[in-house]
């Protein structure tokens, strides 16, 4: 049947909640085996059933824009490239009674301890492989189990710490496990995100739905974390593969929430066996690392030695106990979809009783029997490879359904199978239960797969009450996957009475202590450092776009030496004048969002916000703006766009380390830029109208009119952008910033001695504060560039490496 023959009208539904008309075709997550409506549903759909279409676009659009706004998006993979997309939102949550979550939680607890059980014995003693319960092949050939692991137990005495399940439920109400995430599960901030979301959507509904909250699930991990440090000190770390990666927008957002730094492998270092992290102040020990990078990244010295993104020493540091990991490297093994078919028998041999929530049934191919029943019922298989770690809904060109491949014309299946038994299992090809999406104001059945999460605490597995369900874009469950167009929704889980309203802090007993910023990584400062540069570089050179543009506008393209000379003053900073925007300028506007990117967690979603929508102007400037006086007016867009972003940076950021790098970066850009300017058009050779255009650039016309009675000449010019400690844009000012910010990182580091910056920031300062306009000729200028870029070089070497 299709989609269409399946909707639900709202005057079909407001028909049923009134008794007085049966629901045909609904999705079976609100049916009981009677067809009657579940309970825990009816508050939501007596809702949905008194609003018009047009109430409920705005409701959902409200859910829309919180996510824009916030920033959430995922990376969509297409071939070699990826592209940012929307988070795509289903705006109704899947609903289910606390009652049957609470069973559901009991299986789940169960199969993370027997997980972690079955890990224990992999790096240990191995008797699972050695009493028949695994063969050995499955586990030596799986890429994910690493030899350089076996033997090391971790500090804290467990391997597993949070996991992640991938769970179903059949039309007739089982539920069953499609998948176990042990690696580096991802999600569980993208539950938050969504459950933010849906709360907006249904404002007036969610206060009063008695839905279980997540804060408690994220406390009880973040303080079992924070426990795992023990005697030793040290910091708790999330390890993230850096912004490519298609979850990282989750790394940034939990590392925020829970207050964990947020590192990359290239932070890293092992000294003496122990895990530091590169800071401003030098390496700061790392005791506790969430890692959510694939195991056999880690380390290139033990693991893949093709690692980019690893750290050298690794393996060493956690053999040394100097260091507990979340969850321990090798723990991918436990993915591969072949191991299913071993844990039922497992479980009574390690626990003495069988599954609670019971796998999708899955038979191993390696096993002659077990290979003989896939292929007497090839038509009710999906065939893969055994140590795959997809679900068995995501199908593609090495897996075949129903006794077909798909889209290929191959070999017979059962030859296949008599082929490479070894490498192949075979799953039960079920039929996954349906849950309410919105369709053109109707509701629509779609398939459905739910992720659930555990967290080891000290009182044992704790599993969030809720998690984030993965939705089909049609009833094809195929095509459940965000990569292939499927959407994601919140999932409450509701009690009969009213819950605590949890928040991640608690009330303070004892009395209360401001606690200051935590540490800052030197990777974190030099893309703050450098995010401040790029974005004044760009401003200096729309500024000198734009007076380009203004004298192209009144002049022509007549040979006048003005017009020239900024032609080959933006040459020289490689920007092609005849481009309205040139990609040089674009260039720079993506070099700042590359380096805001890369400290998500330490910049605010308004700074982003204003930053992205600064980047997309210039491309859309790009293509639709003349060059002239249309080109100058594009300028003062950008000029007014940037203005905007500094002022969010300046207002609204508070004052710690990362700032102060900004801060520095853009001093430093802007007094390169204005030396480069005086240099050019304040040269007493230089071309008539230079002056005014020095102080055009430097954005001080008003203030030199009622300054100076005398039209603009040389010493007025130099007089008030380069020596004048009252104006933003000279160069003495932004020495004495300079100087203000690093005198500050040298006190928060506890140096007592001036350093190589602090020197040369405080000679330059000197000389100029003490010079007259006079003596600030044309080659001092080029001089002072040089010292700048020397003073840039020593807060690098001081701070950055």
């Amino acid at each position: 049947m299709d989609d269409k023959a399946k909707t639900i009208a709202p005057d079909a539904l407001k028909r049923f909640l009134a008794g007085y008309a049966p629901l045909e075709g609904v999705a079976d997550e609100l049916k009981r085996p009677d067809g009657s409506l579940r309970p825990v549903w009816a508050p939501l759909m007596r809702h949905l059933a008194g609003q018009s279409t047009e109430k409920l676009a705005r409701a959902f659009a409200r859910g829309d824009q919180y996510l824009h706004d916030t920033g959430v998006y995922f990376r969509q993979y297409t071939g070699d490239d990826s592209t940012v997309r929307d988070w795509p939102l289903s705006h109704l949550p899947v609903i289910i009674d606390r009652s049957e979550w609470d069973g559901l939680a009991e299986g789940i607890v169960q199969r993370a301890e027997l997980l972690e059980r079955v890990m224990a014995d992999l790096y240990g003693h191995g008797d699972l492989v050695r009493d028949g319960f695994l063969p050995a092949d499955l586990i030596a050939q799986n890429p994910e189990w690493l030899r350089p692991m076996v033997g090391i137990r971790p500090r804290s005495g467990n391997f597993l710490h949070f996991l992640a399940f991938e769970i179903g439920r059949s039309p007739d109400g089982t539920w069953f496990v499609l998948g176990d995430r042990t690696q580096a599960p991802s999600g569980a901030g993208f539950a938050l995100e969504n459950r933010m979301a849906t709360s907006r959507v249904f404002h007036d509904v969610f206060p009063k739905s008695n839905v279980e909250r997540l804060a408690g699930f994220f406390r009880g991990f973040r303080d079992a974390m924070n426990g795992m440090r023990g005697d030793h000190g040290g910091r708790v770390a999330i390890l993230t593969p850096g912004q490519h990666t298609d979850t990282y927008y989750e790394h940034a957002y939990i590392a925020r929430y829970l207050g964990f730094l947020l590192l990359e492998c290239e932070d890293l270092t092992v000294r003496d066996g122990r895990l530091t992290v590169r800071t401003i102040n030098g390496p700061e020990p790392v005791s506790v690392l969430w890692r959510r990078l694939d195991s056999r990244f880690a380390d290139p010295l033990e693991l893949d030695e093709t690692s980019a993104l690893g750290t050298p020493g690794m393996v060493s540091a956690l053999r040394s106990g100097a260091v507990d990991m979340v969850n321990c490297l090798g723990s991918g093994v436990l993915e591969a979809r072949a191991l299913m078919a071993f844990l039922p028998r497992i479980c009574r041999h390690l626990m003495g009783e069988p599954l609670k929530l019971p796998n999708i049934a899955t038979w191993w191919c390696g096993q002659p029997a077990e290979r003989a029943y896939v292929l007497e019922n090839l038509e009710r298989m999906m065939i893969g490879p055994a140590l795959s770690t997809k679900l068995p809904f995501d199908i593609d060109a090495t897996t075949a359904l129903g006794g077909r491949f798909r889209g290929t014309a191959q070999a017979p299946v059962a030859d296949w199978i008599g082929r490479e038994g070894a490498s192949l299992v075979g799953q039960e090809a079920v039929t996954l239960s349906t849950t309410p999406a919105m369709s053109h104001g109707r509701l629509t059945p779609r398939p459905m797969v739910v992720r659930v999460f555990a967290t080891r605490t000290p009182e044992g597995w704790t599993v969030m009450p809720g998690g984030y369900a993965r939705i089909g874009q049609s009833g094809d469950p195929t095509a459940l996957a965000m990569q292939a167009g499927g959407s994601v929704a919140d999932v409450w889980v509701m009690a009969d009475e009213p819950v605590a309203r949890d928040t991640l802090t608690q009330t303070d007993t004892g009395p209360f202590l401001r606690r200051m910023p935590g540490l800052l990584p030197a990777r974190a400062a030099d893309n703050m450092f450098w995010l401040g540069r790029y974005v004044e570089r760009a401003e200096g050179n729309v500024r000198v776009l734009r007076a380009y543009h203004l004298r192209l506008e009144e002049h022509g393209r007549r040979a006048v030496p003005l017009v020239n000379s900024l032609g080959q003053f933006l040459e020289g900073y490689g920007l092609d004048p005849n481009a309205v925007v040139p990609p040089t300028l674009l260039h720079q506007f993506d070099a700042a969002l590359h380096c805001a990117g890369k400290v998500r967690d330490r910049f605010s979603t308004d700074g982003w916000n204003a930053l992205n929508d600064l980047s997309e102007t210039a491309r859309e400037l790009a293509t639709k703006v003349q060059q002239g006086d249309d080109a100058a007016r594009a300028m003062s867009v950008l000029l007014r766009k940037t203005a905007g972003f500094a002022g969010l940076v300046h207002d609204n950021m508070f004052r710690f380390l990362g700032w102060r790098f900004l801060t520095m970066g853009r001093a430093l850009e802007r007094a390169d830029h204005m030396a480069a300017v005086l240099s050019v058009f304040a040269d007493p050779e230089a071309s008539d109208g230079g002056f005014d255009v020095s102080v055009e650039i430097g954005d001080s016309v008003m203030t030199h009119r009622r300054r100076y009675s005398v039209e603009s000449n040389r010493n007025t010019v130099i007089d008030l952008l380069a020596l004048d400690r009252d104006n933003p844009r000279s160069i003495l000012f932004q020495l004495d910033r300079l100087r203000e910010e690093e005198e500050k990182l040298a006190e928060m580091a506890g140096l007592t001695q001036m350093g190589e910056a602090s020197r040369r920031i405080l000679t330059l300062q000197t000389s100029l504060a003490v010079a007259t306009p006079e003596l600030i000729y044309t080659r001092r200028l080029s001089r002072l560039r040089r010292e700048l870029g020397a003073i840039s070089e020593a807060l690098t070497a001081q701070y950055l490496s």
